[in-house]
This record gives C-alpha cells, structure tokens and sequence, in this order.
C-alpha cells in the first residue's frame, strides 16, 4: 500500500516537474502559476468527494473477496490524487525560473525555493497528521489544505480571487458522509491509526470493524460471552496446560473480546491485553463490556516492545494483532518468537491467530515453521475455514496426553475442545525460517488472496460449535 501510494505521489511529481519547467520556460507569467495554483486547489477539495464511490466500491470488493475490485478501485483512489500533486510539481520550476534575474544568483534562488518546499513538506506531514485530522477528519483535512492553497494564489492572481479560497472554505460546513457507511453503524472516527467503526445488528451484536472492512475485530452479545467466531477458539486452550491457568497476554486485545470470555471461564487468570491503539480500547469499554473482567490489564502498546519491556512470564500468550488477512512482519519472525517463547513459564502455550484461505496453508506453514524453529513443538489447528490457530508449546505433548487433557475443562467448551483435538495437525520446522530481516509476508499474502479470488473464492460466515443463538 505504502509503496503504490509512493510510487504514485512520484511519479505525478515527476511528470509535474517536467511539465512546469517546459511551461515556464514558454509562458513565464505570474498569473498563469497562480492559475495552475488554483486548478491544483480545486483538485484537492475534489478529491474526499470523488473518491466516495470508489471507496464504497473497495469495501464491496474485499467483502466478496474481489481482488479485481479491490486493485481496479486502489489505483482509482490513488489516481484521483495524481492531477493535483502534477499540478503542485509544477510549482517549483516555474517559481524557479520567475524568481531568477541573474545567471550569478540562480543557485541561491534554487536553494532558498527548495528550503521553502521542504519546509512545507514538514508542516504538511506533522499538521494533518498531529493536529487535522483527528480534530476536524479527513475531509475537512483535505478542504483546509485546499483553501490554504487557493488564498496563496491571491498573491498571484490579485485579491479578488480571495473570493475563491472563500467559496472553498465554506465547504467545510458540509458534513462529512460516513467513512463507510454501513446500516447499524452506531459509533465511527478516526483515531492516529486507523479508522475505526462500531456496526449494531438487528440480533444485538456488536461488530467492530478497523480500516479495510473485511475482518471483525471484536464482538459482544449481550447475553452470551461466546460468539460463535475465532475468539471462542482460545477458550479450549487453557486444559491443555495441565494445570490451572494463572496468567495470560493478550496481544492484539481490540475490543476485549477474548479477555471478556476469559473471565467468565477463567476466573482466576490475571490477563494483561495489549492494544497498539488507545482509542480502540476506549470504544472496548463503551460498547464491548471490557470493563467486565476485573482481572484484565490494559496497556496501550505495540506488542513486540510490551514484552521488551515486561519481566511477567505467562502461561497463555495470545497473538491475535495480525490484522487479516495480513501478518505484520515483526510479529511472525524469529527474533519475536524468541522473544515470546523467554515470556513463558515452563509447560507454557502460545496461540496465534493466521489468516487462512481453504485448500491453501502456505501462510500457516510459513509462520508456524518460523515458529517451530524456537519452540519444541507447533501444532496447526484449522479452527475456522478463514482462520487457523497455530499452537506452540514450550513442553511437547503426546497425542494421547493432548487428547487426554482436551478432555477436561468447562463442559460447555467440550465441543470445541473436542475438534482441536482432532483436527490438531504438527507442523515442522521452516528449512528458511522468516527473520526481521527476511519476512517476506504481503508478498506471499497477497499471492494467496489473488489465487482465492481467482478461482471464485467468496468470503462466508462461518461459525464454531458454540455460536449462541440470536
């Protein structure tokens, strides 16, 4: 993402640059730089509007599993912004060449114009990020810098054009239309990270939804800590310890889903949820009960330092922060699993959860033999038809000793213990184990996702054994 957005951003530049210089050199006149100021303004207040559609048509593509849609309507998004960023690249040669009287001042001009653009740059990089958007959102974000735009070509243009950056900033009193507008959408913002949104249903459950749209991050029922989704999946996990489960992290706590859970079988386990972005757990306290469980801590982190920086050790710890479908690298290397496995107590279980497609375990085969490089024993556990737990343990177990442990437990978990154990597979070492340095996982992800859509592939709810009716 980050890369065709760059490249994107480049390559307008690029062509802004040549064409600004051509131009100047043929028509070197004041107003026609503040006309192509003023074009480049109107493009960007264009921009959140324009998009919309496009954006819609994203989250009906990821949601049918359509890479066609998901690509065609990326690029689209993306190509919106290329006319105004060509019309901004064509500012800088043109001032240049403005600005030049003299052979012998033309390095000093060039130097004092590229200082000034650098140093909007900074101010464009920190201010919408620090400051706009999370006061005024993203489109209001895009209007200001449009405004902004369209009064400094007033200096070129003369001050009755003034009445055009006004016209621009009175669109600001347009509300903006929900990010991704969905029925039951009953809270939604933009925190430093991502955009978040909390969906009701017709039957009372709570969906929480972050960035693209396709995965659930969190559910609450009202009646019932059980979901019928991966999350009841770590619920059969604690037997297999062998004794009773005293401490657990959480890394990935989103909405508190798994802590609430845990707290209702697991009364006694001391949980520490680790969540990267603050503002998600506040929406887990208002509107997913994750205040019910007196015994979860929650520390607003990323993962991998909270266990730099923790000297607890668990008997449980949870990756659930891979964001589906994709892994972030740092979490599925050997240097993290390293990490986790000096994290736990003897006999000690860590569970992570892998994105999956069926008949395809290339994902799951690579992190979990990374995984098997550090740990004695890793098990694959294909729980869901989108989502395989993948198990490592610090002390292996026979199967007759999985099986016979699995066998004990809360009794209204014995369904699902009952598949772990027998869709439990072991999983060998890697010959070429992922590191921080090779962890080549967008890659084998999105070969996976284009395959699966290839073939017709469509997204379908699917539940475990415990799904509680509505």
């Amino acid at each position: 993402m980050w890369a065709n957005l760059i490249g994107i951003v480049l390559g307008a530049l690029a062509l802004g640059y040549w064409l600004g210089g051509r131009i100047a050199d043929r028509r070197p006149e004041p107003r026609l730089l503040g006309f192509i100021v003023l074009a480049a303004a109107f493009c960007v207040a264009a921009i959140p509007f324009a998009a919309k559609p496009f954006l819609d048509f994203t989250v009906e593509g990821l949601d049918t599993a359509s890479a066609g849609a998901v690509v065609g309507s990326f690029l689209a998004v993306l190509l919106l912004c290329a006319p105004a960023v060509v019309l901004l690249g064509m500012v800088s040669p043109f001032a240049i060449r403005l600005a030049v009287s003299s052979i012998a001042t033309a390095g000093a001009v060039a130097g004092r114009l590229y200082a000034l653009s650098t140093a909007g740059s900074l101010l464009g990089v920190f201010l919408p990020a620090l400051v706009l958007i999370p006061a005024v959102g993203t489109q209001r974000t895009f209007l200001v810098v449009a405004a902004l735009l369209a009064a400094s070509s007033c200096f070129l243009l003369g001050s009755r054009y003034l009445a055009v950056a006004a016209l621009l900033a009175a669109l600001l009193v347009v509300p903006p239309g929900a990010i991704k507008a969905e029925q039951g959408l009953i809270h939604e913002e933009t925190s430093f990270h991502q955009y978040i949104g909390v969906v009701e249903r017709s039957d009372g459950r709570r969906l929480l939804h972050l960035n693209e749209g396709v995965a659930v991050h969190s559910v609450w029922r009202p009646d019932s800590v059980l979901t019928g989704g991966v999350w009841d999946a770590f619920l059969a996990l604690p037997p297999l310890l062998g004794r009773p489960l005293e401490r657990v992290a959480i890394l990935g706590n989103a909405g508190g889903t798994t802590a609430r859970a845990l707290g209702v079988y697991y009364p006694d386990a001391e949980i520490d949820g680790v969540e990267l972005d603050p503002a998600v757990s506040r929406v887990g306290r208002r509107y997913f009960g994750m205040d019910d469980n007196p015994r979860l801590t929650v520390h607003d982190a990323d993962a991998r330092p909270f266990l730099r920086a923790t000297d607890e050790r668990y008997d449980l710890i949870v990756v659930d922060a891979y964001r589906q479908p994709y892994v972030p690298f740092y979490l599925a290397t050997r240097e993290f699993f390293r990490l986790v496995r000096d994290h736990l107590r003897p006999g000690g279980i860590v569970a992570l959860n892998v994105a999956a497609v069926p008949d395809d375990a290339r994902l799951v085969r690579s992190v979990g033999g990374t995984l098997a490089v550090e740990l004695p024993q890793v098990l694959a556990w294909p729980a869901l038809r989108f989502n395989t737990i993948v198990l490592g343990l610090t002390e292996p177990l026979s199967v007759t000793e999985l099986t016979r442990r699995l066998s004990e437990g809360p009794a209204d978990l014995a369904s699902i213990r009952a598949l772990l154990a027998r869709d439990v597979r072991s999983v060998e070492p890697a010959g070429r184990p992922w590191t921080d340095d090779r962890a080549p996982v967008e890659w084998l992800t999105d070969r996976m996702i284009v395959s699966y859509a290839a073939e017709g592939g469509r997204l379908e709810e699917d539940y475990l054994p415990t799904r509680p009716s509505p």
